[in-house]
């Protein structure tokens, strides 16, 4: 066996427990579950085709929470994105001793979930902050996480916690374009826009990948806060897919809970093909 082989047997060896560990606990019931949404009954299972697809798109509670998660990821993502960009660009020209700030941004992913949670319900709740002021002003109490504006809420508690630790990112890719280029685009007459425009965005393309593909994973794990705020049936502008496959695993619905899933992994699958093949088309332009 010659010197390559050996490296390449190595590698295989390390990374065989990874391998059976996601074998065992993923791909093996992944597969399980994609047989189950074709099948009705508990006991003796019968094959039943796409009729579990046809029913869950007949389903109003699940073109609810499939409308409610494509509003929340759309909305929240972008938000994020921009807020956190335009942050970065502001403390990057104004404050040179930045790795104090960074310990503060990273404060909100610490910190413990039913800590975040008591502190938005102090802000929001029925005798919260909000309305003890809006009672001050005459003006009568809203039930905010049983409301229409239950939604504003949840994408201003996702900006709040993850903004950020997008900042630190987007920090870090502006501290790794050298100021030369600027200083060169300056001499040449370019304004700020400009090399905002064809230098900047350019060149912090990789990190803004990052923090698009990160903002996603995250938008998806939400579904705590929600659920600790409004519960299994909250307010109708924030029930989500999560809601639903949850509700319906404690009401043993097994096959509409298989069905659900295969069909997020396709959309969370087909969001990421999108986006990688957008970065690498980026980079070969």
């Amino acid at each position: 066996m010659d010197y390559k082989a050996k490296i390449t047997a190595k590698g295989y060896l390390f990374i065989m427990p990874y391998l059976v560990g996601m074998l065992i606990f993923y791909l093996i019931p992944y597969i399980i579950s994609i047989a189950m949404s074709f099948t009705s009954g508990v006991g003796q299972k019968t094959y039943v085709g796409l009729k579990n697809y046809v029913s869950l798109f007949q389903s109003d509670s699940f073109l609810l929470a499939s409308k409610n998660t494509l509003f929340f990821t759309f909305t929240a993502i972008p938000l994020l994105f921009v807020i956190a960009l335009l942050l970065a660009l502001y403390l990057n020209d104004k404050l040179q001793n930045i790795r104090i700030f960074r310990s503060v941004f990273i404060l909100p992913l610490v910190l413990p979930t039913a800590s975040v949670i008591l502190f938005w319900q102090i802000i929001f709740k029925d005798k919260g902050l909000v309305n003890h002021a809006l009672n001050i002003l005459g003006i009568d109490s809203i039930r905010f996480f049983n409301s229409e504006y239950s939604m504003l809420i949840i994408i201003l508690i996702f900006i709040w916690k993850y903004v950020g630790y997008s900042v630190v990112l987007f920090l870090s890719g502006l501290n790794s374009i050298s100021s030369e280029f600027y200083e060169n685009a300056q001499i040449d007459g370019a304004s700020n826009w400009q090399c905002f425009k064809s230098i900047t965005l350019p060149l912090l393309k990789p990190m803004s990948f990052l923090v698009l593909i990160l903002s996603f994973v995250n938008s998806l794990r939400i579904f705590r806060e929600v659920y600790l705020l409004s519960g299994a049936y909250p307010h109708e502008n924030i029930y989500m897919l999560q809601h639903f496959m949850s509700n319906n695993m404690s009401n043993l619905n097994y096959q509409r809970l298989t069905t659900a899933s295969f069909i997020l992994s396709i959309i969370i699958v087909t969001i990421m093909i999108i986006l990688y093949r957008y970065e690498r088309k980026t980079d070969v332009v």
